[in-house]
């Protein structure tokens, strides 16, 4: 029987990531911090730039290495640093830019292979380590562990104190059983009682105070009912909600890993579609306590944009993956250690550990001998960190490292040989793709298409559209003479005479020949939708390989309902992530339901995708089925008290 659970933390290291510095290095950082200058310092030390990092899950070794080539269509696409055999040993890439914004740079090809071209790109650097980071919090925030029990089975000076009942049972008396079923023992010297913890299916109210209200809670929680309003309705206090909260996220996480991730361990998918997003909402920038009042004058930003990724099937919508990008267990404290073992305030961002905190990658420190860094400029500097930590606990997380993360943790638990992914024109998110299926963009096992549709339409306008474009369908196929009435069937005949000349790509001629380049050449989708009208669809990969009926196929399956209908649930389900309200005075929005810390919207994001993924049916070819029916990974609609007392 299985043990009882507890939410995993930092210290259980369920993914270990190796440090890629040596001692050595980080002593001759020492000698050289006060010698160099900040410039010479991190030119000095820029290794870490193509060094991949290693970390161990599961027992297996990974390495990630993300800085290379990020356009689908250069030659040098996901291929890592290399020095060419040619004369003066140029490398495939060059640094550029300024100390905060620095990019790789595409050099050309000494060895003029005959194919694609290198386009000369310039992509973003990213901290690998820092990547690896990420993906270890995404990993804990997503993980519980066994709770293991310290019993107590002696009196203080007991001479037999060394001795169990799982060690040495001849030391102990049996003792019959508590109410819950499980054995009592008694010390045969101090006499001392002890009754062992239940496992799980012997009691799942275990410690649990108000286990009646259980059930009634999770259908308030995603009903929009604000926390205050839940207290008065179940009587309980606010603690007693945030308790209720984290036991129902950690059934949660229980239930997926008993019906999400060993089912798609055992499944392979011909071919996933996968539709990812973000959303942004606004967290509450409050004070911490002893941290108010006159004495405080200096203030921060009230609202802090959070961003929430959302990855989905688009052909089922089942949600795999939303994952908030703010981490609340990092300190400014942690980060100020780092920095004066490591010596990152004068490294590049690509190098230092805590890049993914865009503001606060580093902690300010006293300019050294060289420093180009004045007095003046440090204080001001150490003023703002100061006062960030006199508000809400934890850092905003970049949304590219959230993102290669949180693909990176899809394509792990996706079996499938070929992707499709749809995405907004968010950069963020196709630099993502592009570097975490790099190989599989390479061997055209992955294509990326954009779908955008104009946010300023009214409602009115978008009907319009979406019964104009069913009349243009059909009188364009009785024009051509087809003898369907399905619109679906003649879109995608439309579609397969329009790629007989429309590409999304555009051959460019130069002295050393042809090559193919990302065109910015969408299309009209031909099937419009009721409520956001026409969208148009463009494709940032090459599909030069194909036949037009096979690209029309893909096209045919453009959208971006799953996210968007996961988004539209987050927004009316969850009182702490809804829209914001316009005030009674009418010059502003008013965030008064947002919460302040991001932990609790993790929680509540992921009880409602367990919810939403198997409890939440819609109507599908005829059926009524969950998300998680239709992807093929149950059998059966849950309820929600199948989640809460795990049945």
């Amino acid at each position: 029987m299985a043990k009882l659970k507890r939410l995993a933390t930092k210290e259980d290291y369920i993914i270990e990531v190796l440090s890629p510095l040596s001692m050595s290095e980080i002593g001759d950082r020492t000698k050289d911090y006060d010698v160099l200058t900040p410039k010479q310092f991190g030119t000095k030390y820029k290794d870490l730039l193509f060094t991949p990092t290693e970390f161990t899950w599961n027992g297996n070794t990974h390495q990630i290495q993300y800085n290379h080539c990020s356009n689908p269509f250069c030659r040098y696409h996901g291929m890592p640093q290399t020095k060419f055999a040619t004369k003066g040993k140029p490398t495939r890439y060059k640094l550029s830019g300024v100390s905060n914004h620095k990019s790789i740079k595409c050099n050309p090809d000494p060895t003029r292979v005959n194919g694609e071209e290198v386009l000369g790109c310039y992509t973003s650097t990213l901290s690998n380590w820092s990547v690896a980071q990420e993906i270890q919090r995404l990993v804990q925030i997503n993980s519980v562990q066994d709770k293991e029990e310290e019993y107590e089975f002696h009196k203080e000076g007991c001479i037999a104190e060394e001795i169990t009942p799982f060690n040495e049972p001849d030391g102990f008396y049996k003792q019959g059983k508590s109410r819950l079923g499980m054995q009592r023992f008694q010390c045969k010297v101090c006499k001392k009682k002890t009754a062992l913890t239940p496992r799980r299916d012997d009691s799942i109210t275990y410690n649990q105070k108000r286990s009646d209200i259980h059930h009634l809670f999770a259908k308030l929680l995603l009903s929009r009912t604000p926390v205050t309003r839940t207290c008065e309705i179940l009587e309980i206090g606010r603690g007693t909600y945030y308790d209720k909260l984290e036991l129902l996220y950690r059934r949660c996480l229980e239930f997926l890993e008993r019906h999400e991730t060993k089912p798609l361990q055992k499944l392979e998918f011909k071919e996933m579609w996968l539709n990812t997003d973000k959303m942004t909402y606004y967290l509450n920038n409050v004070r911490q306590k002893g941290m108010g009042g006159s004495l405080y004058d200096d203030v921060e930003e009230n609202q802090f944009p959070t961003h929430i990724l959302v990855s989905a099937d688009v052909l089922s919508r089942y949600v795999f993956r939303s994952d908030v990008a703010y981490d609340w267990d990092i300190t400014l404290g942690d980060i100020a250690l780092d920095t004066v073992l490591q010596k990152e305030d004068h490294l590049n961002e690509f190098a230092k550990k805590y890049a993914r905190y865009p503001k606060y990658s580093h902690y300010p420190m006293p300019p050294s001998a060289n420093d180009t860094q004045s007095k003046t400029e440090y204080y001001k500097e150490l003023a703002q960190v100061e006062r960030r930590m006199k508000y809400t606990d934890g850092l905003h997380v970049g949304s590219t490292y959230t993102t290669i993360a949180h693909l990176w943790l899809i394509k792990r638990l996706v079996k499938a040989p070929e992707w499709r992914f749809v995405t907004d024109e968010d950069n963020s998110l196709m630099t993502s793709i592009n570097r975490v299926f790099s190989k599989e963009i390479r061997l055209s096992d992955a294509h990326h298409f954009l779908c955008q549709t104009d946010k300023t339409k009214t409602r009115k306008q978008a009907r319009e559209e979406f019964i104009q474009a069913r009349v243009d369908l059909v009188n364009w196929g009785t024009m051509q003479g087809f003898g369907t009435g399905s619109l679906r069937k003649l879109a995608f005949l439309q579609l397969q005479e329009l790629f007989e000349h429309h590409h999304f790509h555009k051959e460019v001629s130069t002295s050393s020949g042809t090559h193919l380049e990302y065109a910015d050449n969408p299309i009209l989708h031909p099937l419009a939708t009721i409520d956001r009208g026409l969208r148009s669809v463009d494709c940032t990969t090459n599909l030069s390989s194909l036949e037009p009926k096979d690209v029309a196929a893909l096209i045919l399956n453009i959208n971006d309902n799953a996210t968007n209908t996961f988004i539209q649930q987050i927004r009316r389900r969850l009182s702490i992530l809804e829209r914001p309200l316009t005030t009674a005075r009418g010059d502003g929005k008013s965030y008064i339901y947002s919460n302040f810390n991001p932990k609790y919207a993790q929680m509540a994001i992921t009880i409602l995708r367990t919810y939403y993924n198997f409890c939440f049916a819609n109507k599908s070819n005829g059926t009524m089925e969950t998300p998680a029916q239709r992807l093929g990974i149950t059998n059966k609609k849950f309820d929600l008290k199948d989640i809460i007392y795990l049945r």
